[in-house]
């Protein structure tokens, strides 16, 4: 990580311990409330779902009308408890490394862990341990802030040149690209539509994803999820935007008119709940998570209040398996 990833990050961090929630009041819970209410599946991952899986841990009841679901945000306090005896874990931050806390989980033992949070799919196929079930869609697109001179459109190959920085100026503005941190599915991604294997020297990497507030210059663009971007912009989450706007890829806008996501878009993908696969046959498990008719399956208003589409009958499905 260069030096002016490590600004920016500490930045934002500064930001977080300054208590930014009492400035803009955070619209949606973050963590299970109260977290010591110690729920059936625990839950950690992906900063991009993070929000729509604290909304379906509100509504998603089993038949006493409990909730199920206990979800940790990939940033907070440094340790979580996610069972009521023993189960102190360092919080996982972003896909990869909530699926490695699973991954822990099962090879422990430990029974701290029941899903993680992905908004990848597997990048290992060497096993069939895990299984990834999809619930919902998201595209990811970049952003720029709305006070730069910088195009509103690029390609593919454009964000390409940047990213591995042979194209290093737009319209007389010098780009300065962020990435995510590497535990990001969004980074890795993003990353995998533009063709970029390894991001040149001039990008700064380990912002937090989602997080319009790391762009500070002219010449900063960034990955964003789209249904982020939305639930932050709908305030039905904390608005981290800042002064960042969406921008369009090869002509085409990453929204419809009335701010849906646009299924045309180049880089959509499928978002995931990730379970150990033995599990799958457990029937809390498979209620809550698999199949179209399954409960979050069927909490279809609750996945497109906060920006992502819908699956229909693709939803639940439990074909898609790896090590991690």
């Amino acid at each position: 990580m260069n030096v002016k990833s490590r600004a920016r990050t500490g930045a934002a961090l500064a930001v977080a311990a300054l208590g930014l929630g009492a400035v803009l009041a955070p619209a949606a819970q973050a963590d299970p409330n109260p977290v010591t209410q110690y729920r059936t599946l625990a839950g950690v991952g992906s900063d991009t779902t993070q929000d729509v899986l604290n909304g379906l841990g509100d509504v998603v009841v089993n038949a006493f009308n409990q909730k199920i679901i206990a979800s940790w945000n990939a940033t907070g306090t440094a340790t979580i408890k996610t069972k009521t005896t023993g189960c102190v874990i360092n919080r996982p931050n972003g896909s990869s490394a909530g699926i490695d806390a699973l991954r822990n989980a099962v090879d422990t033992n430990s029974g701290c862990l029941d899903f993680a949070r992905s908004s990848r799919g597997p990048v290992d196929t060497t096993s069939t341990d895990l299984t990834w079930i999809p619930f919902a869609k998201d595209a990811v697109s970049w952003v720029k802030r709305s006070d730069s001179a910088l195009p509103a459109n690029l390609t593919a190959a454009q964000l390409k040149d940047v990213y591995e920085c042979n194209l290093t100026t737009l319209n007389g503005v010098a780009l300065t690209p962020l990435l995510p941190q590497a535990n990001s599915g969004t980074r890795q991604y993003f990353l995998s539509s533009i063709g970029v294997t390894t991001p040149g020297s001039c990008v700064t990497q380990g912002v937090q994803e989602n997080d319009g507030t790391v762009l500070d210059t002219a010449g900063d663009i960034a990955p964003y999820s789209v249904a982020q971007y939305t639930a932050q912009e709908k305030a039905v989450v904390t608005d981290r935007r800042g002064a960042a706007v969406l921008g369009s890829v090869a002509s085409v806008a990453p929204r419809n008119a009335d701010k849906t996501l646009n299924l045309s878009f180049p880089f959509t993908r499928d978002v995931y709940n990730v379970v150990p696969t033995p599990k799958l046959t457990n029937a809390t498990v498979a209620s809550t998570f698999v199949g179209s008719t399954s409960k979050v399956c069927a909490a279809a208003t609750t996945i497109a209040n906060h920006g992502f589409g819908t699956l229909g009958a693709n939803c639940g499905t439990t074909t898609l398996k790896g090590e991690r």
